[in-house]
């Protein structure tokens, strides 16, 4: 058996069988590394045998890597924390405090490095290893979420080319437009031809002779019928399946280069600046006139729901108008160049967007219930067109100086699709099918290109009449 004086050196009561100089500690480039020999004593010491233990240093292993120690645990009142240093000093050593490195630092040995990057050593809230479950946005940060679904693939080149002998190339002119039963009117000159599109067959509507021509063209929404607007200020209106004039309308003193239809009413705008408004169920050329623009009017459109009718004039401004006031309710005049290009979002109510020309180039989005600017972006070239799909709440630009490319955008991010290049001059004329699907620009290269830009509509799937509903419905005959 040792002496006392042996176990007081070493600060341990150690078992008769254990002699102190098995103990040792040593010590390796300024960290120290507790190593217990413990061996079995000899056969003519003691007859009892004692296996080996290993007992780990905690202070030379990495469990704050691993994020097995986090922190400490907080102090209760009253605990026995001078207990707990002593028990510390006596079993690792009186270097062991300083040896210990505060949270986040690391150990000499084994510096903290992130190894394999088991555990992120400073856990932020948003952090999906933070302690609470919803984090600080109540979700998982960006490691847990979807991945962003791939771009649409939108096809480069148009499907089909056709060519527009005599297509002006005139930015306050609208020759173009696409009926709701698959017809395409194009003004060439003097003279109104159709494309039916599912046979591709060509029909030559009307002539307006050597001393007048076509400045604009609008079907009725039902497709039916078409109104031209004429180089002499005329609005006509043609029966498009007879191939027959129903009526013409004076009231312009100049060129009539846009018309507009809502439900009952054809609103036309001409260069004298005037807006005039044509009922077909009235004898008289025009019901109203709206006067608010100083300079020709290039750009009409009416709200699908009929109720706010928008301009665009050459005077920069852009005019809201309902139909029981002669004046605007909106005056939009943060455009710094003509405003042709006007689309209604068929997606959400009171939504306007709007092009400016050379000097503006930029999409602006209103929101007519307050009139305030919702956004705006800098396409970087004139805005000839907008048209905004209804199967997908995308919109399409078309462009003029000084790359002539149209440009599909998500909304609202403004993210770019796609962006198509063919025409040789300024994309003036825009047009859209009736299933949403494809497109049909104009310039004046003299040629009309369809291009493929959107997808289907997604249709849903039929509601079963299933349940209580079902057993009281009735019928009215």
């Amino acid at each position: 058996m040792e002496s006392p004086q042996a176990t007081r050196k070493t600060g341990l009561n150690l078992p008769p069988t254990m002699r102190g100089t098995t103990l040792q500690l040593e010590t390796f480039s300024g960290s120290f590394r507790a190593i217990s020999s413990l061996t079995s004593p000899s056969k003519s010491s003691s007859p009892s045998t004692c296996s080996d233990r290993f007992i780990p240093c905690r202070s030379s292993s990495r469990l704050h890597t691993f994020g097995i120690i986090e922190k400490e645990s907080p102090v209760k009142e009253g605990g026995n924390e001078a207990y707990s240093r002593l028990l510390k000093s006596e079993l690792f050593g009186a270097d062991f405090a300083s040896f210990s490195s505060p949270a986040g630092q690391g150990s000499p040995i084994s510096p903290n490095k992130n190894m394999l990057r088991f555990k992120t050593e400073s856990s932020g809230p948003n952090s999906p290893y933070s302690p609470s479950i919803l984090g600080h946005d109540s979700g998982f940060s960006g490691e847990v979420s979807t991945p962003p679904k791939p771009p649409r693939k939108v096809p480069k080149t148009p499907h089909k080319v056709l060519d527009a002998p005599s297509l002006q190339d005139d930015f306050y002119l609208n020759l173009v437009d696409w009926s709701s039963q698959n017809v395409l009117a194009v003004g060439l000159g003097t003279c109104v031809y159709l494309w039916t599109a599912s046979t591709s067959k060509v029909t030559k509507l009307c002539d307006l002779g050597p001393n007048d021509s076509v400045c604009s063209v609008q079907w009725t929404r039902e497709g039916s019928y078409i109104s031209i607007g004429t180089n002499l200020g005329q609005v006509q209106v043609w029966d498009g399946t007879q191939c027959k004039r129903v009526r013409t309308m004076g009231g312009h003193q100049t060129r009539t280069g846009v018309l507009a239809w809502n439900s009952r009413i054809l609103s036309s705008g001409s260069r004298d600046r005037n807006i005039l408004q044509h009922d077909l169920r009235v004898s008289s050329d025009f019901v109203s006139k709206l006067v608010g623009h100083k300079s020709e009017v290039c750009g009409l459109k009416w709200s699908h729901d009929d109720r706010e009718l928008a301009s665009g004039g050459n005077d920069n401004q852009l005019l809201v108008w309902n139909q029981k006031s002669q004046q605007p309710t909106l005056k939009l005049t943060e455009h710094t160049a003509a405003v042709k290009a006007i689309a209604w979002s068929p997606h959400q109510s009171g939504l306007l967007a709007s092009g400016g020309g050379t000097a503006d180039r930029c999409i602006r989005f209103w929101n007519t219930a307050n009139g305030h600017q919702i956004n705006s972006v800098d396409t970087g070239s004139q805005v000839c067109n907008l048209a905004w799909s209804k199967n997908v709440n995308e919109i399409v630009s078309t462009h003029g100086y000084s790359q002539n490319q149209i440009m599909v955008w998500k909304y609202p991010s403004m993210a770019k699709v796609a962006s198509l290049t063919g025409h040789s001059l300024r994309v003036l004329y825009l047009s859209m099918s009736p299933d949403g699907q494809t497109i049909v620009t104009g310039a004046g290269d003299e040629t009309l290109r369809f291009w493929n830009v959107f997808p289907s509509v997604k249709i849903p799937a039929p509601v079963k009449d299933t349940g209580l509903w079902s057993l009281g419905r009735t019928h009215i005959r």
